[in-house]
């Protein structure tokens, strides 16, 4: 891939709030139609989840720099460890560009508020991974950043991507077991008429983490962790059916009794999703509107309820897939290139 960056500059100038999936691909397409872009990222890299999200060996980081690097020579200014809304005010934003898009993602994690979950040794899934993938690209970590899985006994709560990608690194680290589970029942291993074609397939997947160690279980909930001399130790956790309630059509979930078990463990990590995106600092202080989730509220084209904002992502939409933030930072674009030249897009909506 060369660089081809835009013949001509509109004089129009765009903020990008988030250098992940969504904020890239929306600067990379308003760049093209001639703005002039500046991307703010809080973190000392470009990336977001791209960067330290996702592990190296799904992502090798060499291939995200490529891109960035492409992106910079077309163009695109990238200001690494300035935190809007603190380091840069909102006064400022406003002040220096046309129109600003929001792409800070859903960081806001799902917690597991049963006892002892104040034990030393539960993390969050990310609270894992973000370390794992700063020590893989050299950068010094103090011991209280750190979380290792060497020699431990590790359980994954959560049957998700997040979870999967904790796998995979905890079997690199070195650990000496590792139980992944799931509260939801096991998906089948073909498309069934709960799902039928066009519909996204719930169907079970194996991912490489999978093949390389550990075991899963599905159908169980965690009750309670339980530790000695303030550490984790094990979990207390029972089978669970998930039935669909006749009158409301909901589905409900019931433990069975007699059921009940334990598992042994030294490092448990959370990965049970995000609820929305971070809403204390800059989201609070553009004072914008936010839908029944928490994420933030947009109009049909992508503005937020304050006037020259937009937002893209799972900042806007809710935790997704990369696929899906990407075509939001598409979508975004095509809007504020909209929005600032008064006039329809040549930008593709997605």
């Amino acid at each position: 891939v060369k660089p081809n960056p835009p013949k001509k500059r509109t004089g129009k100038k765009v903020a990008v709030i988030g250098s992940g999936p969504a904020g890239i691909a929306c600067a990379d397409q308003l760049n093209k139609a001639g703005h002039t872009l500046t991307v703010f990222e809080k973190d000392d890299k470009i990336g977001g989840i791209l960067r330290y999200g996702i592990p190296d060996f799904k992502l090798e980081k060499r291939l995200l720099e490529r891109r960035v690097n492409v992106l910079k020579e077309e163009g695109i200014r990238f200001k690494t460890g300035i935190n809007v809304g603190v380091d840069l005010s909102v006064a400022e934003l406003e002040t220096e560009f046309d129109a600003v898009c929001l792409t800070g993602g859903s960081r806001v994690a799902r917690d597991l508020n049963i006892p002892g979950r104040e034990f030393a040794g539960i993390h969050f899934a990310m609270d894992y991974l973000i370390p794992a993938n700063k020590k893989n690209s050299k950068v010094k970590l103090t011991k209280e950043e750190e979380i290792t899985a060497k020699d431990k006994r590790v359980v994954v709560i959560g049957g998700g991507d997040t979870g999967a990608d904790c796998v995979g690194v905890a079997n690199r680290q070195g650990a000496i077991c590792i139980a992944q589970i799931e509260v939801m029942p096991k998906p089948p291993l073909v498309r069934n008429e709960d799902f039928p074609w066009p519909y996204y397939p719930m169907i079970l997947k194996i991912s490489t983490s999978h093949e390389e160690g550990g075991s899963r279980q599905w159908s169980v909930l965690t009750k309670r962790f339980e530790g000695e001399n303030g550490h984790v130790q094990k979990l207390e956790c029972v089978e669970v059916e998930i039935v669909k309630n006749k009158k409301s059509g909901k589905l409900d979930m019931k433990e069975i009794p007699g059921s009940e078990f334990a598992i042994e463990a030294d490092l448990i990590l959370l990965a049970v999703g995000f609820l929305h995106s971070e809403h204390k600092g800059l989201l609070c202080k553009l004072k914008l509107k936010f839908d029944e989730h928490g994420n933030v509220k947009t109009n049909e084209q992508f503005m937020s309820s304050k006037r020259g904002f937009f937002a893209a992502g799972d900042l806007r939409r809710g935790q997704s897939l990369i696929i899906w933030a990407i075509s939001e930072g598409r979508s975004a674009a095509h809007h504020i290139d909209t929005y600032l030249m008064k006039q329809k897009s040549s930008l593709p909506l997605m």
